[in-house]
């Protein structure tokens, strides 16, 4: 392999037709297809619906999602989605309300890569002329990691966080290898845009990031002067903390309460909503998130920690030089914040992702003495491949192990896609790939190995997302277009059980939802009567603004329970595990006075940090 005493700088039009390459196949892997199904319960139809509702409310201050304030996140996502929502005509191009809930993680990702291949290309960390190849292999790796490749196809906020970190942190990297030819402001506008849709935790990690550095750089106060850290906090601050005062004033203890207190705090100190993981939690998702290229990851966090770990003597690179070993700093800063965090998700591992990247394309350097660590990073990935494929093929012995309640069959309908047996022969061809070209000394091997990977999407990613909105998602617009298309005046609309709000974003009306104990019972008949939310209230049974019945959507699982059995109901249909009944609230009355007999209390005024 030819080799340069001097790395070469791509001109302005290689690096105009590298970004070109990286935006096209942006789009195909985030925007081929992104609208063709609907919203996934539980958590997207939240953002989607909260979006919706500032378009048609025309209050873009705070979030509401079926007449209840939703302070979870800050209100960057929730503007962007909310302009999609916001053109008119959306409902004829946008029917399943897919494309505006998911452009924002969507495009956000594919600038992401952009700014990945570009600084690739305008920083390059080798001494070769191959660096359009590398910035393309970078945002590939980036692209198809199994993280990225679903959050950046669904309506959440964490892809939108992803990127603006992820951007800033490169920014500010490129602004300490250029201070002359960088400015310093950039990454603080999108250290902004970090804060405004996530909150504080953008600035606790983009500060971890730099200080991890500034110190194995031994130039902290140098640091510092050079991405002028006063005014961009100040900067920062103009920006984003103009909407943190305003929602203060106009929702007051309720906000704070929510927002800092139980999402931000109490996240991070407890464990919320059973989402507690063993500390150890964040190295298996570090394994999953870059699979099958995760040995070359390890390889170059060992050789980071090697260098470490010889402080007095370690290699410091020049400043342009150093964005192997400032992603290698960034990813530990995610690790340690989310490691110490009592609530752990695989999604928080996203911002790490975009330096997962960078360390896997420069793992492959042009070092004579890394030969040994290149050859068992490439064997490694070989061994892998091959094992996920006999896995893969054995899969008759454990699909029936595959359990949903929500898709009883699941398992079979898998079976009759072939999916898996596609997956199988991805990992194969990837392992004869891999054998064919381990001894050939190519520049760029890493992209012959994203090929098959990159076919992955189109013949197992795209249709499971197809096949798993059929299954779960699909019964349930139907269940909702049943509901509206039955609803008498005044009747208000009930679901039991399992509680999935994309029933409130298809319907657009406010959902009296609960769960499946006896207290879910009586809370639902006094719910009917005396619950007031914004923009809607309970309603009496008889009377002119009163209605005698009620709809309800409810699952088997709650079926089956004797509280519910015995009530007369109408069944309008049936779809999935779902069914539609038409109930006399009267009977619902006597049911729930019998319980309340019994010792059966109402719980729905309770405190709740998040209900919808």
């Amino acid at each position: 392999m030819k080799s340069f005493t001097k790395p070469f700088y791509p001109t302005s039009i290689q690096r105009r037709r590298g970004l070109l390459c990286i935006l096209f196949i942006g789009l195909i892997i985030f925007v081929w297809q992104l609208g063709t199904t609907g919203l996934v319960d539980e958590t997207p139809p939240l953002f989607a619906a909260a979006s919706r509702a500032m378009a048609e409310t025309g209050n873009w201050f705070t979030p509401q999602v079926n007449g209840l304030p939703r302070f979870d996140k800050p209100p960057l996502v929730y503007w962007l989605m909310g302009l999609g929502f916001s053109i008119p005509g959306n409902i004829s191009w946008d029917p399943l309300g897919t494309w505006a809930a998911r452009l924002p993680s969507a495009l956000s990702t594919i600038f992401l890569m952009l700014v990945l291949g570009d600084t690739m290309m305008k920083y390059p960390q080798e001494e070769n002329n191959f660096n359009r190849r590398t910035a393309v292999i970078t945002a590939l790796v980036f692209a198809l990691s199994p993280l990225v490749i679903i959050w950046g196809r669904i309506a959440v906020s964490d892809a939108l966080l992803c990127s603006t970190l992820g951007i800033c942190l490169l920014l500010k990297w490129r602004r300490f290898a250029n201070p002359e030819g960088e400015a310093w402001w950039l990454s603080w506008i999108f250290l902004s845009f970090a804060v405004l849709t996530k909150g504080p935790v953008a600035l606790v990690l983009s500060a971890l990031t730099i200080l991890f550095f500034s110190l194995f750089q031994n130039n902290l106060l140098g640091i510092l002067k050079i991405l002028k850290v006063i005014p961009g906090l100040f900067l920062v601050f103009i920006i984003s903390f103009p909407w943190y005062l305003i929602e203060l004033l106009i929702e007051g203890k309720p906000f704070l309460d929510s927002f800092f207190g139980y999402h931000n705090l109490q996240r991070f100190t407890s464990v919320v909503n059973s989402h507690g993981e063993p500390w150890w939690f964040f190295l298996i998702v570090l394994c999953i998130a870059s699979l099958p290229l995760t040995p070359f990851l390890l390889i170059s966090i060992w050789k980071n920690f090697y260098n470490v770990s010889k402080w007095s003597r370690r290699v410091i690179k020049k400043p342009e030089k150093s964005l192997f070993e400032f992603s290698f700093f960034w990813l530990i800063a995610v690790f340690v914040f989310f490691t110490i965090s009592a609530t752990k998700l695989p999604s928080y591992w996203l911002p790490a992702t975009p330096a997962a990247s960078v360390l896997i394309s420069l793992s492959l350097t042009n070092n004579v003495k890394e030969e040994f660590l290149k050859s068992l990073a490439w064997k490694f990935t070989i061994f892998l491949s091959i094992l996920f494929s006999i896995f893969l093929f054995s899969s008759k012995l454990w699909i029936q192990l595959l359990n949903d309640p929500e898709i009883p069959n699941f398992s079979e309908e898998l079976t009759n896609s072939f999916l898996i047996e596609k997956s199988g022969f991805i990992f194969l061809l990837l392992a004869v790939l891999g054998i064919i070209f381990s001894s050939r000394k190519i520049y760029g091997k890493l992209l012959i190995l994203q090929i098959p990977i990159a076919l992955s999407h189109f013949l197992i990613v795209l249709p499971t997302f197809d096949l798993a909105d059929r299954l779960r998602q699909l019964p349930l617009r139907e269940a909702s277009e049943l509901l509206l298309n039955s609803q008498n005046r005044n009747e208000p609309l009930v679901m039991v059980g399992a509680m999935k709000p994309s029933i409130h974003f298809y319907t657009n009306q406010v959902i009296v939802f609960e769960g499946r104990s006896k207290n879910a019972f009586v809370n639902v008949s006094d719910r009917l009567k005396n619950e007031k939310r914004r923009g809607w209230k309970g309603r009496p049974i008889y009377g002119s603004n009163g209605s005698e019945t009620t709809l309800l959507l409810i699952d088997k699982r709650s079926v089956e329970k004797s509280y519910w059995q015995g009530l007369n109901p109408e069944v309008l249909g049936n779809f999935g595990v779902y069914s539609v009944w038409r109930l006399d609230r009267e009977i619902i009355e006597r049911r729930a006075k019998l319980l309340k007999i019994d010792g059966v209390t109402s719980t729905w005024k309770n405190p709740r940090p998040e209900r919808f």
